[in-house]
């Protein structure tokens, strides 16, 4: 298979995955300590957890797709409009995808990454909404990530290690899990859940690429929150979503331990 036509299957593979993220999106995206979303902000049951964030009824009675932030519930809970869009979850997959083949090549573990990535864009859309790592995403993540790496290290011409997975998936948790016990307020134990999965998809390609992910992780996440300080819009001790920095660290990481290997 040429170059070119592995790109654009990734993409469009990724692209059709993305387009089935918003409705789980719009679900999870709900503050600490509240159950995931039942109902649209017009009070319908919602049903399923892949497709348009719209309900059914609200998509055949052409309602807006979006209602004003402070919408509220028939609960009386204060409600998100149904954000992010398909297409911007759509695009943000394919291009992760596309990326992700570009540097992989047909390597068999180029399966586990397609089918991880959609995952990941998932829980950096819910963690910038509400600053939430939901356990139904992070903690089958790191398992998916170790049982799909166990089976590719079986197939021949595949250039990882599963053992190194585990372990930089035990070294990652563990060090995420200090950091979270030396300072709770600046790291959530969602991240230190996701934080496993990471470990282990950086830990294939060996420890130099676990290094660079975890440090592409943290430069990131500093950047971020310096710009917010230079421009105001955030203080010194105001808190940011760090998964969405934890796994653009990663992506950088694999990508550059995929593209060496």
């Amino acid at each position: 298979m040429s170059a070119v036509l592995l790109w654009g299957a990734a993409a469009l593979w990724g692209a059709a995955a993305g387009a089935l993220l918003p409705r789980a999106a719009y679900r999870f995206a709900v503050p600490t300590g509240e159950g995931w979303r039942e109902r649209c902000p017009r009070g319908h049951a919602l049903r399923g957890w892949l497709g348009p964030a719209r309900c059914g009824r609200c998509a055949r009675d052409g309602t807006a797709s979006a209602e004003p932030l402070g919408a509220v519930e028939p609960s009386g809970a204060a409600e998100l409009p149904y954000t992010p869009s398909l297409p911007l979850l759509s695009a943000a997959t394919a291009l992760v995808c596309a990326a992700l083949a570009a540097a992989t090549g047909t390597r068999p573990e180029l399966g586990v990454w397609l089918l991880l990535a959609p995952a990941g864009v998932l829980l950096a859309a819910v963690d910038l909404r509400v600053q939430r790592l939901p356990d139904p995403l992070t903690l089958p993540l790191a398992a998916a990530a170790l049982a799909l790496l166990g089976l590719t290290a079986l197939v021949p011409e595949h250039t990882g290690h599963w053992l190194t997975a585990l372990y930089g998936a035990l070294a990652l948790g563990a060090g995420y899990f200090v950091l979270y016990l030396v300072n709770p307020a600046g790291m959530g134990f969602g991240d230190v859940k996701l934080a496993v999965g990471m470990g282990a998809v950086l830990g294939w390609y060996g420890w130099p690429t676990v290094l660079l992910g975890t440090f592409a992780g943290f430069l990131s996440g500093a950047l971020y929150g310096g710009l917010l300080v230079l421009v105001r819009r955030a203080g010194r001790t105001t808190a940011i979503p760090f998964g969405p920095f934890l796994m653009a660290g990663a992506l950088a990481g694999l990508l550059i331990g995929a593209y060496a290997a």
